[in-house]
C-alpha cells in the first residue's frame, strides 16, 4: 500500500469557506512548492515550521491563482513523518482544484483515501489505534465522542496494551526458557507467580473489553422508543428531549398516528428518538397500522421509554404495555406531576429505581430521565465516562480473542501441559493484540482500514 512518491489533496471539507488547505507530502514536495508558490519576502519556501505568505502561480502561464500562506514541515517532524507542505489559501472550490492541479502537473499525484494517515503509520508517527482515531475525531458528532476520539488519538489505548504485552512476553521468555533447558522444570512456586501475572492481565483486558457495551453506542448512537397509550404526553416528551416543536401536542387522544424519527444526543451520545402511535385497543384502520409500527419500533429500540399519566389510574391499556416491554430494556416514566397525582410508585408495585417521576409541561425531572438513560447504556462504564473506552468492533473483537487465548493458557499451565503447547496460546494472544496497533495485519486488513477515510486525510 506504501509508495514513496509525492501525494496531494484537498484536506478541507467541501463547498465554500474562508480558508482551504491543500496538502502534499512526499520527497518532491518542497520542490513542487517552490515551483508554484512565490513568497512575498522573496525568501526560499524551505524554511521548515514557518508561515510564508504569497502567490501561487501556475509555472506553465504566471497567472496568478491567489495569494495563500504556505507552511513547509520537515521530514520526520510532520504529520506523515515526510516532508509536507500546507497550502492556505481562500476557500473558494475553484481556487483548490487549481491550486491542486499544478502541484499534480509539478509531479504529485492525487491521495487515496486515508493516505496521509496511512503514511503516518508506516513512518511509525502513530500506531494503527491512533490512526483509527483520526477518523473518529473527524467523524465526532458530539463533545463526548470527540473526547473519547481524543484520548485514542493521544495513544489512551496503546498506553494501556503495552504493559500488558510486556507482562505476556516475559511470561513467554520464562516459558521459553524451560523449554530449551530440558533439565529445569517449572518449579511449582513459579507457575503459581505466572498464574497469578496472567491473572492481571486477563482482568484487565476485560476491563477493555467490557467498556465497548457502551462504546458501541456512543460510537453508532442508539434507539430510543418513547412508548405509552393515547394522551399521556408522549409527544410533549418527545419535544423537551429534541428541543424543539416537532411532534404535534394536542389534548385530543391519538394524535400522532405514525412514529415520529428525530436524531439527537443525549449526555453527548448519538440517539434516534421514536415517538410512536398512543397504543390501545381499536378498530380504527389507520391507527391500527401505527400501533403495529410503534410495535415494531418498541422492539427493535435499545431502550423504551414507557410514559404512564400520574394525573390517572392504570388502565388495562397502561398494563399491557408493562407486560409487553422487557423490564430490562425499558424505563418507567410517571408523567404530568404537575397536577394531582393518582398514580404512585407503590401502586406500581416497583422498585422506584425503574420509575422516574416528571413533567413534559415544566421540564421537572428531565435530567434525571437523561441520566437514567445514560446509565442504562453505559452499565459498569457510568462511573468512569472519561475513561478509556473501545468503540471499534475490530478493537473490541481482538481483544476477546487474546482473553481467550489467555484463558486456555491459563488452563493448560494450571494441569501443566507442555510449554510449548502453552506457548503457542501465548504468542497467539500476543499476535492478535499487535492487531490493534498494527504491528501483526495484513496489508489487506490496512488497506480496508484505510480506506474509509476522506481523502484528505
Amino acid at each position: 500500500m506504501y509508495s514513496d512518491d509525492t501525494i496531494a489533496a484537498i484536506s478541507t471539507p467541501p463547498g465554500r469557506g474562508g480558508i482551504g488547505v491543500v496538502r502534499v507530502s512526499g520527497p518532491g514536495s518542497l520542490e513542487i512548492a517552490g515551483a508554484i508558490f512565490k513568497p512575498q519576502s522573496g525568501a526560499h519556501p524551505g524554511e521548515p515550521n514557518r508561515a510564508q505568505f504569497g502567490r501561487i502561480i501556475d509555472p506553465t502561464t504566471a497567472e496568478v491563482i491567489d495569494e495563500a500562506v504556505v507552511t513547509y514541515f520537515k521530514t520526520p517532524h510532520s504529520y506523515t513523518g515526510e516532508d509536507v507542505v500546507e497550502i492556505s489559501c481562500h476557500g473558494s472550490p475553484i481556487i483548490l482544484g487549481r491550486v491542486l492541479q499544478v502541484a499534480i502537473d509539478r509531479g504529485a499525484r492525487i491521495a487515496e483515501p486515508g493516505e496521509f494517515t496511512f503514511r503516518a503509520f508506516f513512518n511509525k508517527r502513530i500506531d494503527l489505534a491512533q490512526a483509527q482515531a483520526v477518523r473518529d475525531v473527524i467523524n465526532a458528532q458530539t463533545d463526548y465522542q470527540a473526547r473519547v476520539a481524543t484520548k485514542q488519538l493521544e495513544g489512551e489505548l496503546s498506553k494501556r496494551l503495552t504493559p500488558l504485552k510486556d507482562a505476556l512476553i516475559e511470561v513467554i521468555v520464562h516459558l521459553e526458557s524451560s523449554v530449551e533447558f530440558v533439565e529445569e522444570d517449572i518449579s511449582p512456586e513459579a507457575v503459581s507467580t505466572l498464574l497469578a501475572k496472567l491473572d492481571r492481565v486477563i482482568d484487565e483486558l476485560e476491563a477493555i473489553a467490557g467498556s465497548f457495551s457502551f462504546g458501541k453506542y456512543l460510537k453508532e448512537g442508539f434507539d430510543l422508543a418513547i412508548v405509552g397509550r393515547p394522551n399521556v404526553g408522549k409527544s410533549s416528551i418527545f419535544n423537551r428531549l429534541i428541543g424543539r416543536d416537532r411532534a404535534i401536542v394536542t389534548e385530543l387522544p391519538g394524535t400522532t398516528r405514525d412514529a415520529l424519527y428525530e436524531t439527537t444526543s443525549i449526555n453527548g451520545v448519538p440517539v434516534r428518538l421514536i415517538d410512536t402511535a398512543g397504543i390501545r385497543e381499536t378498530v380504527d384502520v389507520v391507527e391500527s397500522i401505527g400501533i403495529t409500527r410503534s410495535r415494531t419500533a418498541i422492539a427493535d429500540a435499545d431502550i423504551s421509554l414507557l410514559i404512564l399519566d400520574a394525573s390517572e389510574l392504570l388502565t388495562e391499556d397502561d398494563i399491557s404495555l408493562m407486560n409487553h416491554v422487557s423490564r430490562e430494556r425499558r424505563i418507567i416514566v410517571l408523567n404530568k406531576i404537575d397536577l394531582p397525582q393518582m398514580l404512585s410508585l407503590e401502586s406500581l408495585s416497583l422498585d422506584g429505581g425503574d420509575v422516574i417521576s416528571i413533567s413534559a409541561l415544566t421540564g421537572e425531572g428531565f435530567r434525571s430521565v437523561t441520566e437514567r438513560i445514560f446509565t442504562r447504556l453505559a452499565g459498569d462504564a457510568a462511573a468512569e465516562r472519561d475513561g478509556l473506552m473501545l468503540t471499534d468492533a475490530r478493537q473490541h473483537a481482538a481483544v476477546r480473542k487474546a482473553i481467550e487465548k489467555l484463558c486456555d493458557a491459563r488452563d493448560l499451565m494450571s494441569r501443566r501441559e507442555l510449554e510449548e503447547i502453552v506457548l503457542l496460546r501465548f504468542r497467539a494472544a500476543l499476535t492478535v493484540l499487535g492487531e490493534i496497533t498494527g504491528e501483526t495485519l495484513t496489508e489487506d486488513i490496512l488497506s480496508q482500514i484505510f480506506s474509509t477515510f476522506c481523502i484528505g486525510k
